[in-house]
């Protein structure tokens, strides 16, 4: 007869735990930064070499050397930037879809594509002004 009451208090119990309020849920995920309009960087850009070429990017995409992108260490991806040549004043807009680049010094890497369009395909490294675009 002992158990009974025991029992009986023991689901109470549960049922009590079951009521108590819950914790507000965590804020959401903190949305990416806008498209930094007006930002500038200088230094020395480079291009990927032809074994990336259908591999994947950091943002999902299949990368083509054809395709005018872009890899860049912050900048949001999609974002569109005004790439500058200084040595010979050629440009290009590309659209950031990758990580990188992780050589030190060189501020961005681009497609193929792109460092046609700069003449630099032969030095492989240029200096560069990027500027991003609305």
């Amino acid at each position: 007869m002992r158990q009974i009451p025991l029992l009986v208090l023991l689901l109470l119990a549960l049922l009590a735990g079951g009521c108590a309020e819950r914790q507000p849920a965590p804020p959401a995920a903190t949305p990416p930064p806008s498209r930094q309009e007006g930002f500038t960087q200088s230094g020395k850009a480079s291009y990927y070499a032809r074994m990336h070429h259908g591999k994947r990017t950091a943002n999902g995409e299949t990368h083509d050397q054809n395709a005018l992108v872009a890899a860049h260490r912050s900048l949001p991806f999609g974002t569109r930037v005004r790439v500058t040549n200084l040595n010979n004043g050629k440009q290009v807009v590309v659209r950031i879809n990758d990580r990188g680049p992780f050589r030190r010094g060189r501020i961005i890497d681009l497609s193929r594509a792109a460092a046609r369009q700069l003449d630099m395909l032969n030095a492989g490294v240029a200096r560069v002004r990027i500027e991003t675009l609305p």
